[in-house]
């Protein structure tokens, strides 16, 4: 049919040249002419650049969605511990000195809650300097236990896994201190106990304690019982380092130039959140 229809537009096509133009070698020339015209591809129109591949797009997402793909398993874990250990030095550090508990509104230890509704009613009757007394002692032991948490905070830094330090790199602003608070806490409580305790002794906190609840007793405010106050003051203690050290964590985490070492630096600033 095709062909048919060359033939046809050929032969018409010469009917309109002059006689003295038509010649069964021209009548060829055209039709080979012809055909080769209708044998060539047709122009087609420029290709759209293709949409990137499943693949490609994968690859281009690793980066954000696997922020630690170019740090080796040993840099994460390695810039990790240089960088708790100055969170918990540093932590530890500003609650272990005078006023470091007393001083920090965030961790200053209030007297224990069956003693508050105790303390307005002494102070209206001029006696608030029982509170404070008490209140100044228990910080002091305090600020006297928390030294002893460096050396565990250290030990369980360097007892880390790979795994441990990348849910904590990639975790929450508090990961960190999760992670501390569930390894080291029990052991924490056993240090810090002996201290408190000592301190008690050294300012005659118990003697204090029996000064405020005595006059409690003798304005019929409370009824007189005892109150644990070396495990009170241990476990505020604990509450507080864990405090210092979700803050120290989470300046780190958003200003990961003032880590530690330029691979912490790095890692940090590569999960920065």
């Amino acid at each position: 049919m095709l062909k048919k229809s060359l033939i046809a537009s050929v032969v018409f096509a010469s009917l309109s040249l002059p006689a003295n133009a038509l010649s069964l070698n021209d009548l060829k020339a055209k039709l080979n002419e012809a055909a080769q015209q209708n044998a060539a591809p047709a122009p087609t129109a420029p290709a759209e650049s293709a949409a990137p591949t499943a693949t490609s797009q994968t690859a281009s997402a690793t980066p954000a969605t696997n922020p630690l793909a170019n740090f080796s398993k040993a840099d994460q874990v390695s810039s990790l511990r240089q960088a708790l250990t100055q969170a918990a030095e540093t932590a530890v550090s500003g609650l272990a000195k005078e006023n470091g508990f007393l001083g920090n509104d965030k961790v200053r230890i209030p007297l224990p809650e069956n003693l508050q509704k105790v303390d307005g009613m002494l102070r209206k009757f001029g006696m608030g300097k029982y509170a404070d007394d008490l209140t100044t002692s228990m910080n002091r032991a305090a600020e006297a236990a928390v030294p002893e948490a460096k050396a565990l905070l250290v030990n369980s830094i360097k007892k880390m896994s790979v795994t441990d330090a990348r849910d904590i790199i990639t975790g929450p602003s508090d990961a960190a201190t999760q992670y501390f608070r569930k390894n080291t806490e029990a052991a924490l409580a056993g240090k810090f106990k002996p201290i408190v305790a000592k301190s008690m002794a050294k300012v005659k906190l118990a003697d204090k304690y029996d000064q405020f609840a005595g006059k409690g007793v003798e304005l019929g405010l409370v009824e007189a019982k005892d109150a644990n106050l070396k495990d009170y003051i241990t476990r505020k203690a604990m509450d507080g380092l864990f405090v210092m050290m979700a803050e120290q964590e989470k300046n780190i985490r958003a200003n990961p130039m003032q880590a530690v070492g330029d691979l912490a630096k790095k890692i940090f600033s590569a999960i920065k959140f």
